[in-house]
């Protein structure tokens, strides 16, 4: 942490213990930045500072800052005034509770930073911060000022340092009116065990193995073209479908999944029972019922048939007694009816 320069110095107020600290970045950005050039000639193009009054350039110490006021009046806002602000959060990180980390909303997290303690004398009340949140599970909400605002944040432990998180304040955050679907849609159980397979499948991940293919695919662009080599051609993605079945686009998910796992052919065997539920479920139940009905029908009124036609001739069957030619029998008997 010695090599990371810090970019706010304070302390950390807890209780009637101060522990001096010192606020570093934890962590970076490594998305490739480009300029804005001429496209005529490759010229740089750079924005300049003109002041309307005087309709000439200023450089960066002529400039300051001022709030508009809702008339376009300036009123001019200097460091020293923002300086001696009377909030107790200046040079403090002042923790005002514990809570439980899941108390706190995901969408209200902002920057990261580690807390380096400053100097030796702070390496006794750190440690004993420290070790107080792990046994307690719990994390520290303070609030602190940084560039020239107040602000929220969430103090934790990763391991063996105590890390800080901006949050937003409860206000920033937006309701999530008008987000989700109008129309009310009804989900089946066999689409939630469908979905909760293929979640199981795709399993869980080491953040470690992930990497931004998209910052290396740039790279390998930049690099050709500086050896004046043409650009790699990336294939174009496959477009997919309009998705008509969900339970099919489901289905053939957790199949590609598995197989993208190298899964073992036996654990592809529930796979190729999902088809099966489909297909029950392709038929709805009424037509299902009506067939059912139907066939009862004809199965009673074949059925009456067969007691009526056995009922003239059962007295000749009866005298005969052959079974082996009974069928025979009854043919032969029905037609000497007609004549």
């Amino acid at each position: 942490m010695l090599h990371v320069r810090s970019i706010w110095n304070g302390a950390i107020s807890f209780g009637l213990v101060s522990i001096p600290i010192k606020l570093v970045n934890a962590t970076e950005n490594h998305s490739i930045s480009f300029r804005q050039i001429h496209t005529e000639d490759g010229g740089r193009i750079r924005y300049r500072k003109f002041c309307e009054l005087e309709d000439r350039e200023v450089t960066g110490q002529e400039i300051s800052k001022g709030y508009e006021d809702a008339d376009g009046t300036i009123i001019p806002i200097t460091d020293e005034d923002l300086a001696g602000l009377p909030i107790p959060t200046a040079r403090t990180i002042e923790i005002v509770a514990f809570v439980p980390e899941d108390r706190i909303d995901p969408l209200q997290m902002d920057a990261a930073y580690y807390l380096a303690a400053g100097g030796a004398p702070a390496a006794k009340p750190y440690t004993l911060l420290r070790e107080a949140l792990k046994r307690s599970n719990k994390v520290a909400i303070a609030k602190f000022a940084l560039r020239g605002k107040e602000r929220l944040g969430m103090l934790r432990v990763v391991g063996d340092a105590i890390a800080m998180h901006g949050l937003l304040w409860p206000d920033e955050v937006r309701a999530p009116e008008g987000v989700a679907p109008d129309s009310s849609v009804t989900v089946r159980d066999k689409e939630l065990d469908l979905a909760d397979a293929l979640m199981d499948t795709l399993g869980e991940v080491d953040l470690e193995d992930l990497h931004d293919e998209y910052r290396e695919a740039v790279e390998e662009v930049i690099a050709a073209k500086a050896s004046g080599e043409a650009p790699p051609e990336t294939p174009a993605p496959e477009r997919g479908g309009k998705v008509l079945d969900l339970m099919a686009a489901l289905e053939n998910s957790v199949r590609a999944a598995r197989e993208s796992r190298g899964e073992e052919p036996e654990e592809e065997a529930e796979v190729k029972r999902l088809p099966q539920r489909k297909t029950s479920r392709s038929s709805p139940k009424e037509t299902g019922g009506k067939k059912s009905t139907s066939t009862t029908k004809k199965t009673a009124s074949g059925a009456r048939k067969s007691t009526a036609k056995t009922s003239q001739p059962e007295k000749k069957t009866t005298a005969k007694k052959t079974p082996a030619k009974k069928t025979p029998a009854k043919k032969s008997a029905s037609r000497k009816r007609p004549a």
